[in-house]
C-alpha cells in the first residue's frame, strides 16, 4: 500500500474528539481507526503490538544492531481530528500536477482555495495535492503523520540492511483537545527519546511551543422585566461583552504571529440571566503567559467591583508548557533532524509552534519529544490540504532519521 493510499483510507474514518467529554478517548469513533492500525502493524510484522483500554496504539520494531546498545527511539502521531470543523463524510480530492491557480473546492457553494489568500500553495506547483470539498476538514492533522510513520515502519521491516535501534511507535487519541498524553504510559512505551510527527510545511522542525491555558468566564446576571429594569437588571450577556472589550483587541490569533501570544475567544453563549465565555490563552514566554492569566482574573475582579461580588467568576486551567526547557539538554535530537532533512535535500527550518503537541506534555513526563513536519497546511478547517510529494519526502526523512540516530548513538 502506498503512503497516499494509506492516508486516503485513514481520513475516511471520522475520529473527531470532543472537548466536553470526560472519558478517554473522548469519542468512541476513534476506536475504529485504532483497530485498523493494530491490524496493519500486525500484518507488516511489527512486534509487541498493543491497544490500551484508553485507545492508545503502541508497537515496536526490534533493533537489528548486533552487540550494540542504542537508546530506543519513538515516533508518535495522533488519531483524532479537531472539533473545530466537521470530520464527517470527508470527501478528499486529488489535484495532480497543481498549476498554481485557484482550486475550486465546492462549485455549489463557491468555496475556493486561492493562492492569493493561502500563499503556501505557490510552493507546491507541479505536485499532487489532496484537498477537501470545502465542507469538512481533511484530517491531515494528523493522519498524514500516521501514514508517514506507518510507511517508515513498513520500509524498515522490508529493508533490514538499514541499521536501526529499537523503534517504538505510538498513536494517541484526543490530542486536539489537549488530552493526548493523559493516559500515555511513558515507561511502557519503551523509548528514551521520541519525535511527534504533527507539524506543517515540509522542512519544519519545532522544539518550542506555546504555554497553554484554558479560561472560563461565567457571568451571573439578574433578570428583571425590561419595563421595570432601571437600576435593577444586570444583563449577563452585556457584562460578558464588556469583559471581551476589556481584553487587548490586537492580541488575538488573527492579529499575531511568530512568538506573539494571544487571547482566543472560541466559544460564547448566554441570556440575560447567565452567560459564558471560553478562552484559550497562549504565549511562548512563561512570564508573559502568567501575566495573561493574571490579567483575565483582574478583569473579572474589576467587573465584580462594578456590578457586585459573584457577578463574574474566572476559572483558569493550565494545559501544557513550552517544551523548550526540556529539549535544550537534548539538542542532538534537533541536530539529527536537521541532518536527516539535509541528507534528503530538504531545507530544514526551525520554527516555534503556535499551538501545542502531545510532545509538549510528554517532554515534561520524561520523554524529550521535538516535533516534525507532515506536509499539511491550513489545519482545523475546510481549507486544509496536504502535498503527497511532501508526505513522501517526510517519510523518507523519518527513515533517514532512524538510521542516523542508530549510527550516532552506537559510536
Amino acid at each position: 500500500m502506498t503512503l497516499k493510499e494509506r492516508f486516503l483510507n485513514y481520513v475516511s474514518f471520522n475520529t473527531q474528539s470532543c472537548d466536553t467529554a470526560d472519558t478517554v478517548p473522548s469519542t468512541e469513533k476513534q476506536w475504529a481507526l485504532a483497530r485498523l492500525l493494530e491490524k496493519e502493524l500486525l500484518d507488516m510484522g511489527a512486534e509487541n503490538i498493543r491497544v490500551s483500554e484508553y485507545c492508545y496504539v503502541m508497537a515496536e520494531l526490534p533493533s537489528n544492531l548486533e552487540n550494540k546498545k542504542v537508546p530506543a527511539l519513538g515516533f508518535i502521531a495522533h488519531m483524532d481530528t479537531s472539533p473545530d470543523a466537521s470530520g464527517e463524510n470527508i470527501k478528499p480530492r486529488l489535484i495532480e500536477n497543481y498549476d498554481g491557480g485557484i482550486i475550486m473546492l465546492n462549485k455549489d457553494k463557491n468555496i475556493t482555495l486561492d493562492p492569493k489568500e493561502f500563499e503556501s500553495l505557490k510552493t507546491h506547483i507541479g505536485e499532487t495535492l489532496i484537498v477537501t470539498d470545502g465542507t469538512t476538514l481533511l484530517g491531515a492533522d494528523d493522519k498524514a503523520g500516521i501514514a508517514e510513520i506507518m510507511t517508515l515502519a513498513e520500509h524498515l521491516l522490508k529493508h533490514p540492511e538499514i541499521p536501526r535501534g529499537k523503534i517504538c511507535i505510538a498513536f494517541t487519541p484526543d490530542e486536539e483537545i489537549g488530552n493526548g498524553p493523559e493516559k500515555f504510559d511513558v515507561t511502557g512505551f519503551g523509548a528514551e527519546f521520541a519525535y511527534t510527527v504533527d507539524g506543517g510545511d515540509l522542512g519544519e522542525i519545532e522544539y518550542e511551543n506555546f504555554n497553554g491555558a484554558n479560561a472560563g468566564v461565567f457571568v451571573q446576571g439578574k433578570s428583571i422585566h425590561p419595563g421595570e429594569a432601571k437600576n435593577k437588571m444586570i444583563n449577563a450577556v452585556l457584562v460578558a461583552a464588556e469583559f471581551v472589550s476589556m481584553l487587548p483587541q490586537a492580541e488575538t490569533p488573527s492579529h499575531t504571529e511568530g512568538y506573539e501570544g494571544f487571547y482566543h475567544l472560541h466559544k460564547m453563549s448566554g441570556t440575560v440571566e447567565e452567560a459564558e465565555l471560553q478562552y484559550i490563552i497562549r504565549d511562548h514566554d512563561r512570564e508573559k503567559f502568567e501575566s495573561r492569566k493574571r490579567f483575565v482574573h483582574t478583569v473579572g475582579a474589576y467587573l465584580n467591583k462594578k456590578y457586585g461580588e459573584g457577578t463574574v467568576e474566572v476559572v483558569t486551567e493550565d494545559r501544557y508548557f513550552n517544551m523548550r526547557e526540556q529539549i535544550l539538554p537534548h539538542m542532538e535530537l534537533v541536530d539529527l533532524a536537521v541532518k536527516a532533512m539535509e541528507a534528503e535535500e530538504i531545507k530544514p527550518e526551525i520554527v516555534p509552534i503556535r499551538g501545542g503537541t502531545d510532545g509538549a506534555r510528554l517532554s515534561f513526563m520524561g520523554l524529550p519529544c521535538p516535533n516534525l513536519c507532515t506536509g499539511g497546511h491550513n489545519f482545523h478547517g475546510p481549507f486544509e490540504y496536504c502535498s503527497v510529494d511532501s508526505m513522501e519526502k517526510t517519510a523518507a526523512v523519518l527513515v533517514r532519521l532512524a538510521e542516523l540516530f542508530a549510527r550516532e548513538k552506537s559510536r
